[in-house]
């Protein structure tokens, strides 16, 4: 399977246990039959800069070592490259440099909200790789929140209309809130995928999501739970024929992402 939405950390990332944290999510990951983990690091989580507006040092250093951690482990971990959008120039460069580095597409959280213009030229330097672009998305962002500018599916649906060419990614459909207000948003968006990432186990939300999209706009994460991962991994087995659990776990991110990016 590819876990197309994995974090890990760094040593800046104020947590002592971080090594053994990056460690057993390539462990767990084996146990549960992940191949190859796409994962991004949000600047230093917050430590030295706030986790949605990280400062573009800290956006440098996590890329960085993304690409290393990417480089070094046999083909099991591909690299997101994150970016802060209200640095469009900074960030355009950054979209740049870790490509020329191996990094295989782009992943927004929640520093501007998506449907600012200021997210255009990001957005086509993503495009001009041929990079999926995952975007953190509230499922139905019904007030402001302190520390983010968070974007929800209706938003999403702004951005993915005014680039039809490129493909999106919204994250974590399980990460909690009205996901049935998001599957509406962007039902008829063929450039919108849903991730099935989050911690949520909401009991009809894997029948909705497959209702309302299906299999071909499906992917499959864990983002920072595993074991609800596992969970829609051993759902999708009970509801679906063996040829759409393999679209959904791997042959869909393969088709997303640019032609190479899994060998």
């Amino acid at each position: 399977m590819i876990d197309i939405h994995a974090h890990f950390y760094t040593a800046r990332s104020g947590r002592p246990d971080w090594k053994a944290l990056n460690r057993r999510r390539l462990e767990v990951g084996d146990r549960i039959g992940i191949a190859v983990h796409v994962a991004s690091i949000l600047g230093t989580w917050g430590r030295e800069s706030p986790t949605y507006f990280p400062s573009p040092d800290d956006v440098r250093h996590a890329n960085d070592a993304m690409l290393e951690m990417a480089a070094d482990s046999g083909g099991r971990i591909r690299a997101w490259c994150v970016v802060n959008p209200n640095h469009p120039a900074r960030a355009v460069e950054e979209i740049e440099r870790a490509a020329e580095g191996g990094a295989v597409g782009l992943k927004l959280a929640a520093s501007r909200r998506c449907t600012d213009p200021l997210l255009d030229p990001v957005i086509e330097a993503a495009h001009q790789r041929e990079w999926p672009v995952l975007h953190h998305v509230w499922q139905r962002r019904r007030r402001e929140w302190p520390g983010q500018e968070a974007s929800d599916a209706v938003e999403l649906g702004i951005l993915a209309r005014r680039h039809p060419r490129v493909r999106f990614i919204l994250a974590h459909i399980a990460g909690g809130g009205d996901w049935s207000h998001s599957l509406r948003a962007v039902a008829d968006l063929g450039n919108v995928y849903v991730d099935l990432s989050g911690s949520g186990a909401d009991a009809g939300m894997v029948d909705a999501v497959l209702e309302t999209v299906g299999a071909d706009r499906l992917v499959w994460g864990c983002d920072v739970t595993m074991g609800t991962g596992l969970a829609r991994v051993r759902e999708l087995e009970v509801r679906l024929n063996r040829d759409d659990v393999e679209r959904i776990t791997s042959g869909n991110a393969r088709a997303l992402f640019p032609a190479g990016a899994f060998g």
